[in-house]
């Protein structure tokens, strides 16, 4: 069968105001509330739509398509031979990563002027040319590391950015850690395992804080990275064994001390998390799956 395409989106600004305000008045006058003009708003949402009609004209005619939004992956069913296209934000690529199998993404960047392109690093132009290489084998890709938390009782969860280990509402969390040998009960803000492409987002901002910062992993060398938070120094707590490097095959593990509240969640999604409760372990270290983007 020939390939298909599915556009991977999340609603504009306007979309989301509209679905909250009922009518376009009805915004205008919110936005005014708040000395917002609805004028900038339209013009983003009508660009985005315009862009969006020219990805899906680029799709060539023979190709079955397919349109998800982002509150519609966990319900999507994706095919080994689905070329995935996310038009949107970077966070977007991460919101799909966990739910393919190898399947390769083409990120377009709509709005280079307030979306950095880490990972959505394609103008929506050059989609006709890189749906053609993908389907004539022709296109570079780089794979992409992924985190896999694993619990004790066979619960698992992917990440492209990070996973965090804690307590849901980030207060004082108690457990015990073991990473290279070395086991350590602490009381933290939580712990974030990240990838190199996480490296750059919450990962990069608890590094740069640290008194001997780490060279931080690639996105595609099979290494993670974990980092503790505010780690609280007491009779019974340390701060040792705070961060540090897992390379590929070894993992950081976590077994909580909560009687209730202990989570885990990836990529800064609260809402689509594993319940950690008393005495329960969750290792985390890399996928044996990656994320395949179209460089």
């Amino acid at each position: 069968m020939l390939p298909r395409c599915v556009l991977v989106e999340r609603p504009t600004e306007y979309r989301d105001l509209l679905a909250r305000h009922g009518t376009r008045e009805q915004v205008r006058f919110f936005l005014s509330t708040r000395g917002l003009s609805l004028d900038a708003v339209e013009r983003r949402h009508l660009a985005y739509e315009e862009t969006r009609a020219g990805v899906l004209a680029a799709v060539p005619a023979d190709w079955r398509t397919s349109a998800v939004s982002r509150a519609e992956l966990d319900r999507f069913l994706f095919a080994e031979d689905d070329v995935v296209v996310v038009l949107g934000q970077d966070g977007l690529v991460a919101n799909v990563a966990k739910y393919l199998t190898g399947q390769p993404v083409i990120g377009l960047n709509p709005d280079p002027g307030r979306v950095p392109g880490v990972l959505v690093r394609h103008p929506p132009c050059a989609a006709t040319d890189l749906l053609r290489d993908v389907a004539g084998g022709r296109a570079r890709t780089g794979a992409r590391t992924m985190a896999e938390a694993r619990l004790d009782d066979g619960q698992r969860l992917l990440a492209l950015n990070e996973i965090f280990v804690g307590h849901v509402s980030h207060q004082s969390a108690r457990y015990a850690i073991e990473a290279g040998g070395v086991r350590e009960r602490q009381s933290s803000s939580g712990v974030i395992v990240a990838t190199g492409t996480g490296a750059t987002g919450w990962a990069a901002s608890i590094n740069r804080e640290r008194r001997r910062p780490l060279e931080p992993p690639g996105p595609e060398d099979g290494r993670l990275a974990f980092f503790v938070r505010e780690a609280w120094p007491s009779a019974g707590t340390g701060t040792e064994l705070t961060a540090g490097l897992l390379d590929p095959g070894d993992a950081v593990a976590v077994t909580c001390e909560l009687g209730e509240g202990g989570v885990v969640f990836g990529d800064g999604i609260e809402g689509d998390r594993l319940a950690l409760d008393w005495g329960q372990r969750v290792t985390v270290s890399a996928s044996a799956g990656t994320l395949r983007l179209v460089r």
